[in-house]
């Protein structure tokens, strides 16, 4: 290995911005797949010209780069799989501007997502993705992941809001992608092309975002029903009414049951699924609908009925919900947390599907999601110390892909492919499909420098 390398990445940025040390890439070497893959540096930049220093570094000995924000993901996008040098933009995590003029926020990638959305709230601005680890999740990873939430069945997902991308190639060409103005056809997309690609096409190092009004109120309820059949038969004659909830969030028993017990609630035995419905808007618009969805509720049978209208009470409602990853991993050492997404009006044979098909198989199995869009959290509880468990985990996976693809759905509806689900790539996709890809992939980084082992590889 050349002295100068390590040398000419420490001299690129601040003090204390570049380690090779074995804790800090210990601290570097995993995220929530539980899978670990340790670097031989990290860089920490502050700024966009000392990523353009690193760039210049990494091309001259060609080093393998991998960008990371928090490592938070579920996929195993951010690992350095291939060793070489980890790019953390946790220091570039400077809101740079809200204009309430434009209605746009100029952020840098490490911005933690609600940081960003308290910071436009103050401001009577609404940034409206929340994916569920929005607490910690940076702006950057969401827009490599695409990243969604409860509130994209009403909003839509992360690539919604990004105006414009601006950043390096992994040759450090810098580029700019998307405009200012809300309309933009000239030449080809590729903005949306990098939203999504999970850090393997470019360094992104400025994010344009659009924003919208803060809506005045909000109103959350919680329906409990016998089964999620009756749960899909309501949610149809909601969005028939025209009623256009914020959030469509639900849990099956099994969620409920695990969450319950975690929070030490008592969780009636007729209950087979609930609803967690959100409305927001205008508060004379959200007084209508709310007129609707009780006009609609008196002509269910429910085994239950919770409303919230304060911040206080929303939170407990939805308390139950998150909840439920904490609870289920205590059921087993292991949990493989899948995001299939399917049509949302098949998710009720769906969820049956996968539960006849986990019991055949003698797997314990943990169902939620979004109902609003189809996204169903699929998570498949194991030992990974029982060999023949595991084995039985395996073959439940495929089975349910191959269903989840036969019905027109997809393997990811919002973790992204990374490591974990590559090896499944080949079902939904021929192999010539899969060729493209790659082309796309070798034209953006010919070397296979930024992020290689990810998607397909």
């Amino acid at each position: 290995m050349d002295p100068n390398i390590e040398r000419e990445l420490k001299n690129s940025v601040p003090p204390g911005g570049f380690f090779k040390d074995s804790l800090h890439l210990l601290n570097y070497s995993y995220d929530a797949t539980g899978e670990e893959y340790w670097p031989q540096w990290v860089v920490l930049p502050e700024n966009e010209n000392q990523v353009k220093a690193i760039l210049d570094i990494a091309r001259k000995y060609s080093l393998v780069v991998t960008p990371r924000g928090a490592g938070v993901g579920y996929t195993g996008g951010a690992l350095a799989i291939h060793g070489g040098l980890v790019l953390g933009f946790s220091r570039m995590n400077r809101i740079l501007s809200v204009d309430c003029q434009s209605m746009t926020a100029v952020v840098e990638p490490g911005v933690v997502t609600n940081d960003l959305a308290r910071h436009c709230e103050k401001l009577g601005l609404f940034y409206p993705p929340d994916p569920a680890s929005l607490k910690t999740s940076t702006i950057g990873g969401n827009v490599a992941e695409n990243a969604g939430g409860p509130r994209c069945y009403k909003y839509g997902v992360t690539g919604r809001y990004v105006q414009r991308l601006q950043g390096y190639l992994i040759d450090g060409t810098p580029f700019t992608f998307g405009a200012l103005s809300l309309k933009d056809v000239a030449g080809y997309n590729i903005k949306d092309l990098l939203i999504g690609s999970e850090g393997t096409l470019a360094i992104i190092t400025r994010i344009t975002l659009r924003l919208i009004g803060l809506p005045a109120a909000r109103r959350l309820w919680r329906l409990d029903f016998a089964n999620l059949t009756d749960a899909a038969a309501f949610l149809r004659s909601i969005v028939l009414a025209g009623i256009s909830p914020s959030a469509l969030e639900f849990m099956d028993r099994s969620a409920l049951t695990a969450a319950s017990e975690y929070l030490e609630l008592a969780l009636a035995e007729e209950i087979g699924a609930s609803l967690l419905v959100e409305l927001d808007g205008e508060v004379w618009e959200l007084d209508f609908r709310k007129r609707q969805l009780e006009k609609l509720l008196s002509g269910q049978k429910l085994c239950g009925v919770h409303q919230a209208e304060s911040a206080e009470e929303m939170e407990h409602l939805w308390q139950i919900r998150r909840a439920i990853s904490p609870a289920i991993s205590r059921l087993k050492p292991k949990k493989i947390n899948e995001d299939v997404a399917v049509p949302a009006w098949l998710i009720p044979q769906t969820v049956e599907y996968f539960h006849q098909r986990a019991n055949d198989l003698k797997i314990l199995l943990v169902l939620f999601g979004h109902f609003g869009d189809g996204n169903i959290h699929t998570n498949l509880m194991v030992d990974p110390a029982d060999p023949e468990e595991m084995a039985r985990a395996e073959i439940l996976l495929r089975d349910i892909f191959s269903y989840v693809l036969s019905i027109g759905g997809s393997l990811s509806g919002e973790h992204g492919i990374g490591i974990s689900k590559k090896p499944f790539m080949t079902m939904q996709f021929t192999h010539e499909e899969l060729e493209l890809m790659k082309r796309i992939k070798s034209a953006f980084d010919p070397q296979n420098r930024l992020n290689p082992g990810k998607i397909w590889e």
